[in-house]
C-alpha cells in the first residue's frame, strides 16, 4: 500500500494516474477532504500521520511549500521550514514507527543550486550549494531524512526534479506556452543554454521505480527528461506541439536580464537565460530506468490539446 502526501496537488494527480493504471492500491492524502483523498490537515511538525499511515508500506512525499517564480512566492523561510522539513521529518517518524518500509522523498534540484555552467550539469554526488530558502530547506529535509534512516529500518530514498511539466500544469512553463501561441517574435535567439525537465510520467515512472527497486534503498537519484533543450530549441518545440509560428529574434542575453531585475521578474528571467541541466546517468546505471517519453511526445500530449482549440 502506497501513502501519497499532496495528492491533490500537480505531481500527486499524476502518480495517482500511475498508480491506478498499473493496479497499485494507494492511499492519497491532502489538506481538505476531497473526493476519495484523505484529508490530515495542514503538514507540519505536530500533523497526525496514524490513521493514514494504518497498512502502507511505502510512503510518497510530495507535500511541500513551493516557490511560484511567475507571481512571485509569499512563502517566507518560517514557512518554508515548518512544511519542507518539520513536517517532512514529523511524518517521516511516525513512519518508521508504524514499521513502513520505504520513504521516498520529492526533493528538489533546488538543493543544488539555482544554475549550472554549460557542460557541467548537477549530478547526484556533486556538492550542494542551493541559493534559495526552498533549496536550502529540501535539502535540510534530505538529510534529517537519511539520519533518521541511519538509526531505522526504513529505507530513504531522494528524487530531485527540475521544472515538471505536463497537463494541468501552470507556473512558469505555463507562461512560456501562452507567449509562443501569441505568435509575436520572442528575442530568444541569442540565448545558448541548456534547461533540463522532466515530464510529469516520465517523473511518476521513476517514482514508482524507486519506491520498490533494490538499489534505490538509501539513494539520492537525479531526474529529467533524456535531452535538455536551449530556450530557442524549446520554443520550437513548444510551436510545433500546438500548431503555432516561432519567430526568433537576436537580443542580447544580459539585457534580458537587466530587463528582468528592473520588472522584478529576475528568477523567471533568469529560466530562460541560463543553463541548469541535470546528469540522470546514476539514476540509469543503478536503477535501469530511462524516461519512457522523449520531449516532442510528452510536449504532444501535454499541450496537444491547445493545438486542437486553436484549430
Amino acid at each position: 500500500m502506497f501513502l501519497v502526501t499532496g495528492a491533490s496537488g500537480f505531481v500527486g494527480q499524476g502518480l495517482l494516474h500511475t498508480l491506478r493504471q498499473r493496479g497499485i492500491p494507494f492511499r492519497g492524502t491532502s489538506r481538505s477532504r476531497s473526493g476519495d483523498l484523505f484529508s490530515v490537515g495542514d503538514v507540519h511538525g505536530a500533523t497526525d500521520w496514524s490513521t493514514a499511515l494504518d497498512g502502507v508500506d511505502v510512503v510518497v512525499h510530495l507535500a511541500a511549500v513551493n516557490q511560484n517564480v511567475v507571481e512571485g512566492s509569499p512563502a517566507v523561510l518560517a514557512e518554508y521550514r515548518s512544511v519542507n522539513v518539520e513536517g517532512t521529518i514529523n511524518l517521516a517518524r511516525q513512519a518508521a514507527a508504524a514499521g513502513v518500509r520505504r520513504f521516498v522523498f520529492l526533493s528538489s534540484i533546488k538543493a543544488n543550486g539555482e544554475a549550472t555552467a554549460k557542460g557541467k550539469p548537477f549530478t547526484a554526488a556533486g556538492i550542494p550549494a542551493p541559493e534559495s530558502d526552498y533549496g536550502r530547506t529540501k535539502l535540510e529535509a534530505e538529510q534529517l531524512l537519511y539520519a533518521l534512516g541511519d538509526k531505522t529500518k526504513m529505507q530513504i530514498v531522494v528524487i530531485r526534479s527540475p521544472l515538471v511539466y505536463g497537463p494541468g500544469m501552470r507556473g512558469s512553463f505555463q507562461a512560456l506556452v501562452r507567449l509562443v501561441q501569441r505568435g509575436l517574435p520572442l528575442p530568444f535567439a541569442s540565448i545558448d543554454n541548456r534547461r533540463s525537465m522532466v515530464y510529469l510520467e516520465n517523473l511518476t515512472d521513476l517514482i514508482v521505480t524507486a519506491a520498490d527497486h533494490p538499489n534505490a534503498a538509501g539513494g539520492t537519484f537525479m531526474v529529467a527528461d533524456r535531452t535538455s533543450p536551449s530556450t530557442s530549441e524549446l520554443v520550437r518545440a513548444i510551436a510545433a506541439a500546438t500548431g503555432s509560428s516561432a519567430s526568433l529574434l537576436p537580443f542580447p542575453p544580459a539585457l534580458l536580464e537587466l530587463l528582468g531585475k528592473v520588472t522584478g521578474k529576475h528568477e523567471l528571467v533568469h529560466r530562460l537565460t541560463r543553463s541548469l541541466e541535470v546528469d540522470i546517468s546514476e539514476t540509469s546505471r543503478r536503477l535501469g530506468w530511462t524516461p519512457p517519453f522523449e520531449l516532442a511526445d510528452a510536449l504532444s500530449r501535454t499541450l496537444g490539446h491547445a493545438k486542437r482549440t486553436k484549430e
